[in-house]
């Protein structure tokens, strides 16, 4: 089904790396992005790589990862629709940092950077909108950073799983018993714990009635108690 581009702006003004643009600004951005899709597990792009193009999801959801030092994979963060990722790449070339893999068929928005480059230098004043939501974006990460340093595991594994029920919230998931697709290995990666602390804290929660466990998946009965294990 071909995407028009008053649907494209609107996806475009959802997204918070662009929410200082107004509607001609986002239908300038909306002529230069193009459709791509991706299957579950396909690989977007890879640390390492140029970075030469940023993604919007529309439908779908990705998580990148790190290689660390040790060998040790850890998930940095996993996108939905609406949210943007490789965004850096709208103002250089530098090469990625993470791996972006998606986790089920995605159906995406491209934007190069390049082309990017050359509305911003065309219209400077999306070039300082863009850059005034990137601070705001980085200053929030650094934050969230920041506060997970001092959480014990529980609290982070109750964080991410916190963020996934938001994030499920937003694609129309009711106040209770809401599903969320991810292994325990997942949750562990986000939350950088071992898959062990991390099974043995879902557990308690489950034996709290705050969710339970299936194949893959996990539904939180009660979003409002899971909070209460974040401090």
């Amino acid at each position: 089904m071909p995407v028009h581009a008053e649907d494209t702006a609107a996806l475009l003004g959802r997204v918070p790396a662009f929410d200082e643009l107004g509607p001609a600004e986002l239908e300038a951005v909306a002529a230069v992005a193009g459709p791509r899709r991706f299957v579950a597990g396909q690989v977007v792009s890879r640390a390492g790589d140029a970075s030469s193009s940023c993604y919007v999801v529309r439908e779908g959801h990705a998580r990148a990862t790190s290689e660390h030092v040790d060998v040790r994979q850890i998930t940095l963060a996993s996108f939905g629709p609406g949210d943007i990722f490789g965004e850096l790449a709208m103002f250089d070339d530098e090469l990625r940092s993470a791996t972006v893999e998606a986790i089920d068929d995605i159906d995406a928005l491209v934007v190069f950077g390049e082309d990017m480059r050359r509305l911003m230098r065309e219209h400077a004043e999306i070039a300082v909108k863009l850059a005034i939501s990137l601070v705001r974006r980085l200053r929030r990460t650094n934050e969230r950073l920041a506060r997970q340093s001092f959480l014990t595991v529980q609290s982070r594994v109750a964080a991410v799983l916190a963020q996934l029920v938001d994030q499920a919230r937003g694609e129309d998931a009711g106040a209770r018993d809401v599903a969320i697709t991810a292994t325990q290995a997942d949750l562990a990666k986000l939350a950088g714990s071992s898959r062990e602390s991390a099974s043995r804290f879902l557990a308690a929660l489950e034996r709290a009635g705050v969710i339970s466990q299936g194949r893959g998946r996990l539904t939180v009965h009660d979003p409002a108690a899971l909070e209460g294990y974040v401090y």
